[in-house]
């Protein structure tokens, strides 16, 4: 074992061992093993293994963000909420969607991390003119006043996060079923 590589880096259980300082990481073949083979057990890091899904606005934050979504099972869930920016957890059952809607004032990003979609927007609600099949690693960017919809058309839920500018839910939402975002 290199102590020297372990003296410049702690271990993160999303990401494998995280350099500190200046030392170049990206140079040590080590370090890409480490950073894609590391599983840690629940006991080496009991507070941390398993994202903590709570709206962690207004501090510093860190996530794995691909895991905590494909992890995520509620319809909607808010991670993090700042003055200026929302980041979003979402799971969509098979066959259901977001529903249609707008936002005025909040330009909106979409990345699906597993599953297969359909997205329409348009300017009117009754004219969808962009439409396009998503699916893993697509990005969707919602131009605010733009009418929108996310429909899961694959056989297992669709699992993404959402991105506002500003923040278009109040700080801590968490909507289980989308049921529950309705009311």
């Amino acid at each position: 074992m290199n102590h020297s590589y372990y003296m410049h880096i702690y271990p993160n259980p999303y990401y494998g061992f995280i350099p500190l300082g200046n030392y170049n990481h990206t140079l040590d073949p080590t370090y890409w093993h480490t950073l894609h083979s590391t599983n840690y057990s629940n006991s080496f890091f009991p507070d941390v293994i398993q994202p903590i899904l709570k709206d962690h606005g207004g501090h510093p934050f860190v996530v794995n963000i691909h895991q905590a979504a494909r992890q995520n099972n509620t319809f909607r869930d808010a991670i993090w909420t700042g003055n200026h920016l929302q980041v979003t957890l979402m799971s969509i059952d098979v066959g259901d969607d977001i529903g249609l809607e707008i936002h005025h004032d909040v330009d909106q990003f979409l990345r699906i991390e597993e599953g297969q979609g359909f997205v329409q927007m348009g300017k009117t609600k009754n004219h969808l003119n962009f439409e396009k099949y998503v699916g893993d690693d697509s990005a969707i960017m919602i131009p605010a006043g733009t009418w929108h919809n996310l429909t899961n058309i694959g056989n297992v839920p669709l699992k993404l996060y959402s991105i506002y500018g500003p923040p278009n839910h109040p700080f801590g939402t968490i909507h289980k079923t989308k049921a529950d975002a309705e009311d």
